[in-house]
């Protein structure tokens, strides 16, 4: 289970999800967790991430992100949305491919006169298991060659098309040059010289709606030094998003393009006000939707920016679209078995009786207080010269610091002074 302990409602009910997603049947609909803080709502989310694979991909973000004085809060809400929707494009390309075993830029005389010479072009040998080629090439593609600093016996491919050189790595053949080396060895290409190959780009729609958002602004000098003061970010507009979902639609339409929905996390989702959230019902309609996760610690309050008494504080007709998951607090076991699993990745070692002790601080505080108490002990330990956490480095932590209950008993009982 990758290391989660408990919430096996909550896991039921979120493998059901990622078979819902993958079975294409989510659409439209959104999932909330709701639950105290820290009974691993945030930790769910990932795991449905992962679930669906690697190369799906994971927007996090938090309510309160959609406030800012620049930008505004609806296209704050669509950036997420479009990073949060992957496209895979698969191309077949026609390229040389090959570890490279000459370089020879050929020089002339510069046309222009004077004393300085010009790369006329550039001679590269290309081998593989199969053959060996010469390629005469243009100086442009030198200049290629130097950016992505190409030198003898790495594998590079070279598209036929555009002339865009990719360097893959270095041939495994020299691997055994040096005992350390930072690059990454690849074995020698199979096959000819000169091949059709599918290339796989994975892009997010936001990738595409940046990579086309030009920035405003005339060619005079004034303009050009107004655009040097100003920020780089400009607003993507809505007729840009819509005129590049036609193209991706069409991709889609021809088989060249395959379209991922990811999943956008939204945490402290009672933090959005009705602005945001009537954005959402109309988001979530569009045919372009990530799968959306929303987390909140809230029962019954107002939703911001209206006297409106709402669950969760989202507005029903919203709440009505969501599948609702419940994650429940911990029992004293599994607060026991979560504190051992985060020793052992921290390589702590803690005595069985020190573990039962800080259960039982779990049980009556909460989970993360306890969890946050593993490093103050250990320290405590090293103190006294031991290796090994005790029972009695659990009670001198617990006695140093005060968790939220105890700190809130105390302000009670002073009248909300620290007298």
């Amino acid at each position: 289970a990758a290391g989660l302990v408990g919430q096996e409602r909550a896991r039921e009910a979120c493998g059901l999800v990622v078979e819902l997603i993958r079975a294409k049947k989510m659409a439209g609909r959104a999932l909330l967790m709701a639950g105290a803080p820290g009974t691993g709502k945030t930790a769910l989310a990932l795991s449905i991430s992962q679930e669906l694979g690697t190369k799906v991909p994971f927007c996090p973000m938090v309510g309160s992100e959609v406030y800012s004085s620049e930008v505004k809060k609806t296209e704050v809400l669509m950036e997420h949305f479009r990073r949060a929707i992957g496209l895979r494009i698969k191309e077949n390309k026609e390229v040389y491919e090959g570890e490279v075993t000459e370089i020879t830029p050929e020089e002339t005389e510069n046309p222009l006169g004077g004393y300085g010479r010009t790369i006329s072009h550039v001679v590269i040998g290309l081998k593989t298991t199969k053959g060996a080629k010469q390629l005469r090439l243009d100086p442009s593609i030198f200049e290629s060659l130097q950016k992505e600093k190409v030198s003898l016996g790495d594998v590079i491919y070279i598209e036929a098309s555009s002339g865009a050189v990719k360097r893959v790595g270095r041939s495994d053949y020299y691997a055994s040059e040096y005992d350390l080396e930072a690059d990454e060895y690849v074995p020698l290409p199979k096959g000819d010289v000169h091949k059709k190959k599918e290339i796989v780009q994975d892009v997010t729609l936001h990738d595409l709606d940046s990579a086309n958002a030009k920035p405003q602004g005339g060619q005079d000098l004034m303009a050009m030094v107004g655009s040097l003061a100003k920020p780089k970010k400009t607003e993507i507009t809505e007729k840009l998003r819509t005129e590049i979902n036609k193209v991706v639609n069409r991709y889609i339409d021809q088989g060249i393009a395959e379209l991922v929905p990811g999943v956008l996390f939204i945490d402290e989702v009672h933090m959005l006000d009705i602005e945001c959230f009537t954005f959402l019902n109309r988001a979530l309609e569009s045919p372009l939707s990530p799968i959306v996760v929303f987390a909140t610690n809230r029962g019954v309050c107002t939703i911001r920016g209206t006297d409106v008494l709402s669950p969760h504080g989202v507005p029903v007709d919203l709440l009505d679209r969501m599948l609702i998951i419940r994650t429940m607090p911990y029992s004293l076991e599994e607060i026991v078995q979560i504190i051992a699993i985060r020793a052992e990745t921290e390589s702590i070692s803690i005595e069985s009786d020190a573990l039962a002790a800080m259960g039982e601080i779990g049980a009556n505080t909460s989970l993360r207080y306890v969890v946050q108490m593993i490093a103050p002990a250990r320290i405590v330990a090293e103190t006294c010269g031991r290796d090994v956490i005790s029972s009695d480095d659990i009670e001198e932590v617990n006695d140093l610091f005060l968790d939220a209950k105890a700190s809130s008993k105390m302000l009670m009982k002073s009248e909300g002074y620290l007298m």
